[in-house]
């Protein structure tokens, strides 16, 4: 374990004014708070918050953070409390700690809506304080240096957790050092053979071809110096990880991946940099579509570097990054640059980015995700993307991720140009919308007023803030459509039992069920969430009696004269619950049309034949056929999962007809008997939104309904 003074040592090294005392106090206050206690190891355990800290000291971090890593188990495992922390080494520790304490606490690893979850969580803890996560890496990497010592199921479950979240989150940080290594040790517990494998491989190669990395960068020095440049050549094999990940992105294998050799290059200036691209491309025939300019173009994080692959020797590709010592800093902390020390005082690194200027930019898309799903996507997405940089027509430079669309560009530049995309143009031709972008290409963006966000595009956008703000826009289309149905079944359920759905009436129902506003309350009968008769026993309680009466079908409409037999009209099907009207048909009874119905139009100058009808009150039984036209994708188990989907609503297929089989999908025509209008609002919602559902239509045909001539 590292002495107290060694640790001062450690941090004084890079930041010679700091607080000696109150890290060996701090140090002094944490091993006793874990005395007695011992890692599974067998090791004290105040071994690990000491690891921990001088992990940070490497970060060059600062005092409050090196004394958060001593202290950040504390508050979770031992006697000691915020209190007591806080009065013997403030506030901003306190809050560190506590901070630290409760991301310890999220089960990151956890079923999906509960991941979800605590991802807000680790994301809100980072918003407050980004020094927070930087324990917790630090905290991570130290726990998988020592993983041997676990139980082997939990060194399966803290490898997965390792790969998942923590070294992404490094990467997307811009802390490569603080992903690496905890990746690589992950992948040493979930892949044991495949990294061996690999190492066994790297063997084999030296022992073939001697130390090409000391050759390669002893010929890119040589280069330097004949263009005057003066920087430090580095060179390494990359991380059997790195090379695992390469091999299955690109499905090839050891002996086929060239570029396994990585070389850095530090130079003094920003001019230098590209004297030395200059210098490695004359010298090295450059791989096309293998050059990155992040020096012009930095990420979100920070990160600055020229990235280009080169043939060398052997014709071997070896990958060189290009950056100045300022631009190493951050490519190597990230975000945590921002707390770096230097002779005593806060580095001053002008590419070092703020924050909160970073984690903002992180969670921007976030907050208004409602599905747990959609969230964890975002997340991802956010968390795993590389960046590739578009330019607009004016030559401003917009950063995506890798594989995004015009539709991505679009809604980056803002939600309501996004809204209004119906096409594109990539350095001046048309593209479709699903076009994948590449680094360097200008983009120009078609609108038009009046176009909607389609469902489909959900399939089509890349990035967090695209996909929320399509799921957002549909919310609202299916809002307004579901309010539209839903005043219809509100005014017909009033109606049916002799009174009117006013808007004074609607706005007492909401406030009666607790609902944001009239809108919402017709949106949620339209979409079947609720139902007409809770709408109506909102504000007429004494007409709840009638709800479990069951109607006789011959009884099923009032208004008839006595003896006056009637049936459904096949043009419209109206339903219990929708506004009827009956025509009278001379030794035929009436048919009852729905009151919107096409066919009705030929009988405007009879109004002697037109009676005013209403449904009965009471449950309907689920015998009134409805015929829905739907089109399917042609997949496995679509059609059985359709039926399913039908039957667990209690509702009935009574006949299908297929009317169109393509090989990617097939258009069929279904007969349903229903309840209610209810019942096929309840139907229709949960076919829409199956995936493999591209649309459904109720069926209406006005030329079923016979001609007047015929029905006199």
């Amino acid at each position: 374990m590292i002495a107290a003074e060694d640790l001062v040592a450690l941090v004084r090294n890079y930041n010679p004014k700091t607080n000696e005392k109150l890290i060996t106090a701090a140090y002094e206050y944490g091993r006793q708070m874990h005395e007695g206690q011992f890692r599974k190891s067998g090791e004290p355990y105040f071994t690990h918050p000491v690891a921990v800290a001088a992990i940070l000291t490497e970060q060059q971090l600062d005092d409050a953070t090196i004394i958060t890593a001593l202290l950040h188990d504390t508050i979770e495992d031992t006697r000691s409390t915020y209190t007591e922390v806080e009065q013997n080494f403030g506030h901003e520790v306190a809050e560190l700690v506590d901070g630290v304490t409760k991301l310890t606490n999220l089960q990151l690893s956890s079923s999906e809506t509960k991941q979800a979850e605590n991802f807000r969580k680790l994301f809100m803890a980072m918003s407050k304080d980004l020094r927070v996560i930087l324990v917790k890496l630090a905290d991570r990497l130290h726990n998988m240096r020592t993983i041997k010592a676990m139980k082997p199921e939990k060194q399966q479950q803290k490898a997965r957790e390792t790969m998942e979240i923590f070294a992404p989150l490094a990467g997307r940080m811009g802390m490569q050092s603080m992903r690496e290594e905890p990746e690589d040790l992950a992948f040493r517990v979930l892949n044991p053979q495949g990294r061996e494998s690999i190492i066994r491989r790297f063997i084999t190669l030296q022992k073939e071809t001697g130390d090409v990395i000391h050759r390669i960068t002893s010929d890119m020095r040589h280069e330097l110096e004949k263009a005057g440049v003066d920087a430090e050549v580095f060179g390494r094999a990359k991380k059997p990880y790195s090379i695992w990940r390469k091999m299955q992105e690109k499905k090839i294998g050891f002996s086929r991946l060239s570029d396994i050799y990585g070389f850095r290059i530090i130079t003094r200036s920003e001019a230098d940099c590209y004297a030395t691209l200059g210098a490695i491309h004359q010298r090295w025939r450059a791989v096309p579509g293998r050059f990155k300019d992040y020096i012009s173009q930095p990420k979100s994080n920070g990160y600055r570097s020229i990235h280009t692959t080169v043939s060398g020797r052997d014709g071997k590709r070896v990958e060189v990054q290009i950056r100045t010592r300022e631009m190493h800093e951050v490519a190597e902390t990230g975000v945590a640059a921002h707390w770096s020390y230097r002779d005593g005082a806060p580095a001053e690194n002008r590419f070092a980015v703020d924050p909160a200027k970073w984690i903002a930019s992180v969670t921007e898309q976030f907050d208004s995700e409602e599905d747990h799903d959609a969230f964890m996507e975002a997340v991802k997405l956010e968390m795993y993307s590389d960046k590739v940089f578009c330019f607009t027509p004016k030559g401003d430079v917009v950063k995506l991720p890798k594989g995004a669309t015009p539709l991505d560009y679009a809604y980056q530049i803002h939600t309501r140009i996004g809204s209004k995309c119906v096409g594109a143009k990539v350095d001046g031709i048309r593209v479709p919308l699903w076009t994948r972008l590449k680094n360097g290409q200008s983009v120009e963006i078609i609108t038009a007023e009046g176009q909607a966000p389609q469902a489909t595009w959900l399939d089509i956008a890349t990035t967090g803030k695209a996909k929320t703000a399509i799921r957002r826009a549909l919310r609202e289309a299916n809002k307004e459509r579901f309010a539209r149905l839903g005043l219809e079944l509100a005014r017909a359920a009033f109606e049916s039992h002799g009174k009117k759905a006013t808007d004074k009436v609607l706005e007492k129902a909401a406030k009666t069920l607790r609902l944001e506003d009239t809108e919402t309350l017709l949106a949620r009968l339209g979409s079947a969430e609720l139902t007409t008769r809770e709408v109506v026993e909102a504000i007429y309680p004494n007409l709840a009696v009638v709800r479990d009466v069951e109607v006789d079908t011959k009884r099923a409409v009032v208004g008839l004269e006595h003896g006056q037999g009637f049936e459904r009209a096949s043009c419209c099907q109206p339903l219990p619950g929708e506004r009827i009207v009956g025509l009278a048909h001379r030794g035929k009874g009436v048919a009852v049309h729905a009151i919107d119905c096409a066919a009705l139009a030929a009988y405007e100058d009879q109004p002697s034949r037109w009676l005013d009808l209403h449904w009965a009150d009471g449950i309907h039984p689920a015998v009134y056929t409805v015929t829905l036209e739907m089109v399917l994708g042609n997949d496995a188990g679509a059609l059985g999962r359709i039926c399913t989907l039908i039957g667990e609503r209690k509702a009935n297929i009574s006949d299908m007809t297929f009317l169109d089989k393509k090989p990617d999908f097939y258009r069929i025509m279904m007969d349903i008997d229903l309840r209610d209008a209810e019942h096929l609002h309840s139907v229709v919602s949960a076919l829409e939104a199956e995936s493999m559902v591209a649309s459904v239509e109720r069926r209406r045909d006005p030329g079923l309904e016979a001609a007047p001539e015929a029905a006199e």
